[in-house]
């Protein structure tokens, strides 16, 4: 429940500005360029977030780390509910970043450390089911607070009330214990041996002997190139051509691309409820054959429809007809991502790095997967005033390499334990 929430603020928050958009310009007369770094502003944050997390989520454990990350929410969305400058918003949505960025890295990494071998895909995935409900809710709230007409503060409440789910979460964290291979990991034998013990694992002691094997076998508890260079590739593949699919500038932007094809502004709202509908549903799907399919296969099957729908959305902009057809170019587009690369990327990076420098290695793909996001989102508004089509061609050619990339490096780690892969990546 606790991580479900942290992926639905996630989510949530991620989401929220395509509907602020035209308010900020407005509230504050900003033009493309302005825009872009509002928008990114949150990225750099994220970036930021997912860089410091690994540090203190390995000192100090994912939950207690958790608890910091839902006071910075509660701010950021108070903030933005207030914010009497566009500096004063640029602030407050990084402080909202730093929150995403850190949580990207943590929740994934506590959740992979508690759940059984045979479960771990869907767990994780559930963090990513949450992400995609974090954005639904954000696109229905949307919606539901445009229909109350208020004007200039609209955009200020839409991002304002991120601060009653970040209040929950804030309580719940109280609620669940630490991981019991990050006590294990800290001689703390008798906590681990409990929390095992609640989680309804039949024979602690022998769980618990197979995490010490595995630790007294790492090294070194520090991140390097030359000892886990094969996974740290692995995450930031992954992480990159997350992005570079396009998924975060379509989800920022999805209002204006929608008001580029001639809608307006009600009806974007309703067309971002349809998308956010199909990415729940098609994350949903993925979760319950992720662990019988195999993380690559989803993946493989990704690139060949996010190539496909991604060139379509580039004819229709490039040759000005065909708009009709942008919705459900569009819906293809979320269906293939959220049964792939959505599904995927962050129970595949939990997966890859031993146990010691795990929550690092999260912090590496995160830190990633932010960058190119921020780097893409900044550029997505200036690219498209020259071009509407530009983009959409680079991101499909990006997914035809992906096929590629994957199809030749990357390994599968369904059902498998996480000292298995530590043995074998």
């Amino acid at each position: 429940m606790v991580g479900g929430l942290s992926g639905l603020l996630f989510g949530f928050d991620t989401a929220v500005i395509a509907g602020t958009t035209e308010g900020i310009r407005t509230a504050f007369d900003l033009d493309a360029t302005g825009v872009g770094i509002t928008v990114s502003a949150a990225l750099w944050g994220t970036l930021a977030g997912a860089l410091l997390a690994g540090k203190p989520g390995d000192r100090y454990g994912a939950r207690n780390a958790l608890k910091a990350i839902a006071i910075l929410y509660c701010l950021s969305g108070i903030g933005c509910l207030f914010a009497w400058s566009w500096p004063a918003l640029i602030a407050f949505r990084v402080m909202a970043g730093l929150a995403v960025g850190a949580s990207s890295v943590l929740a994934p990494v506590y959740l992979a450390e508690i759940a059984p071998a045979n479960r771990r895909g869907l767990m994780v995935g559930t963090f990513q089911l949450n992400i995609v409900a974090g954005i639904l809710v954000a696109y229905l709230s949307n919606a539901i607070i445009t229909g109350f007409a208020l004007g200039a503060i609209d955009w200020q409440v839409k991002l304002g009330v991120t601060a009653l789910p970040a209040l929950l979460l804030l309580a719940m964290m109280f609620t669940i214990p630490d991981s019991p291979r990050w006590l294990a990991a800290r001689g703390r034998m008798a906590e681990a041996a409990g929390v095992l013990a609640r989680f309804g694992v039949a024979d602690p002691e022998k769980e618990l002997a197979g995490y010490v094997r595995a630790d007294r076998s790492a090294p070194s508890p520090r991140l390097s190139w030359s000892r886990h260079r094969k996974p740290m590739l692995l995450a930031f593949g992954i992480a990159a051509f997350n992005q570079l699919s396009g998924i975060n500038a379509i989800l920022y932007y999805l209002n204006d691309i929608f008001a580029a094809a001639g809608y307006d502004a009600v009806s974007a709202d309703r067309q971002a409820v349809v998308i956010g509908l199909c990415n729940f549903a098609f994350t949903a799907l993925a979760l319950l054959v992720i662990d019988r399919l195999g993380r690559r296969t989803l993946l493989l099957i990704g690139s060949v429809g996010l190539t496909v729908t991604l060139g379509g959305t580039a004819a229709v902009f490039l040759s000005g007809q065909g708009e009709q057809y942008l919705l459900w170019l569009l819906i293809g587009f979320i269906a293939f991502f959220a049964f792939s690369q959505g599904a995927v990327i962050w129970v595949y990076i939990s997966e890859i790095f031993p146990t010691d420098v795990r929550a690092r290695g999260q912090s590496l793909g995160s830190s990633t997967h932010w960058f190119m996001d921020a780097i893409i989102a900044m550029a997505f508004p200036l690219v498209a005033a020259q071009t509407r089509g530009g983009p959409f061609v680079v991101f499909a050619v990006m997914m035809a390499v992906q096929f590629v990339v994957v199809f030749l490096c990357f390994p599968e780690t369904k059902r498998r334990s996480l000292e298995a892969i530590e043995a074998s990546v």
